[in-house]
C-alpha cells in the first residue's frame, strides 16, 4: 500500500480502515468530464488515495468556464482540459496513476473505456452525454454516480448496482433546455462534484450500503436535503429485460 502518512486522516474513519484504503489503491475509476462536477470530484478522488484515476473530455479549457472548474488555472485557457486536470492531480498526489482521454466518447468507446474501469462518474452537463454513459454502464456492468446541477441546486445517485434503477428509469425523456442555457453557481458544482468523491471512495471502500435506491437533492439556497425513492422500471428499454 501506498504511505499511510498522506491517509492517515481518513484510515481513522472506522468504516475505511487500513483495508478500505488497500481497496482503494486497487481500484480504477473513470471520471467523464473535467469541467464544474469533474473538477471537485477529481480533486478529492486523488487526494483520498484512489490507485488509477481515468479523465475523458474533449474540451479545452475556456474563460467562462473558471467560475465552477477548480481544476483549471487562467493560464490554462486554451489548453486540453484532460491535461491541465492531470497536472493539477500529479502536484497534488503524485503516487496516483491517471490515465487522460481527450476525446468525444461515442457508446462503443464508452463501454470499452468502463469495462477497464471498476466505476464510473457522471460529471458531463448535457443529457445526450448523461443517457450514453448510462447506457454504457449498464452495458459494462459497472455502478454509475450521477450528478446534475443548475443554479443552487443538485442531484445525486448511484445508479447501475444490481436491482437499483438506471438514469432511464428515472429520467425517461430528457430536458428540453439545453445544458449551456442552464446558470451554474460554482459552489453548487462544488458540492455535488464532493458528493460524487463521496459516493464513489464508499462504494470502493465497502462503506455503508451499496443499493442505488435513492435520489438526493440538495437546495443550496434553502440549505435543505431531500432524499426521494427512485425504482427500476421493469419496462426501461436500456435496463429492462428487453
Amino acid at each position: 500500500m501506498m504511505g499511510t502518512e498522506r491517509y492517515d486522516r481518513q484510515i481513522r474513519i472506522p468504516q475505511l480502515g487500513p483495508d478500505g484504503q488497500q481497496r482503494l489503491a486497487r481500484s480504477r475509476v473513470l471520471v467523464v468530464g473535467a469541467g464544474g462536477l469533474g473538477s471537485a470530484a477529481l480533486l478529492y478522488l486523488a487526494a483520498a488515495g484512489v490507485g488509477t484515476i481515468g479523465i475523458a473530455d474533449g474540451d479545452s479549457v475556456e474563460l467562462s468556464n473558471l467560475n465552477r472548474q477548480i481544476l483549471h488555472r487562467t493560464a490554462d485557457v486554451g489548453v486540453a482540459k484532460v491535461v491541465s486536470a492531470a497536472r493539477a492531480l500529479a502536484d497534488l498526489n503524485p503516487d496516483v496513476s491517471v490515465t487522460t482521454y481527450c476525446e468525444r466518447l461515442d457508446l462503443d468507446r464508452a463501454i470499452d473505456l468502463a469495462r477497464a474501469h471498476d466505476l464510473l462518474v457522471d460529471a458531463t452537463d448535457g443529457f445526450a452525454s448523461k443517457y450514453l454513459l448510462n447506457e454504457a454502464a449498464v452495458r459494462s456492468g459497472r455502478p454509475l454516480v450521477h450528478a446534475g446541477v443548475e443554479g443552487l441546486m443538485g442531484q445525486l445517485a448511484l445508479l447501475a448496482v444490481p436491482g437499483g434503477p438506471c438514469l432511464r428509469c428515472i429520467f425517461p425523456e430528457p430536458p428540453s433546455e439545453p445544458a449551456s442555457a442552464r446558470p451554474v453557481l460554482g459552489a453548487t458544482a462544488g458540492v455535488l462534484g464532493a458528493l460524487q468523491a463521496a459516493e464513489a471512495i464508499k462504494f470502493l471502500a465497502g462503506m455503508g450500503e451499496r443499493g442505488g435506491t435513492s435520489v438526493l437533492v440538495v437546495d443550496l439556497l434553502a440549505l435543505q436535503l431531500r432524499r426521494l425513492r427512485a425504482e427500476r422500471d421493469p419496462q426501461c428499454p436500456i435496463c429492462g429485460p428487453r
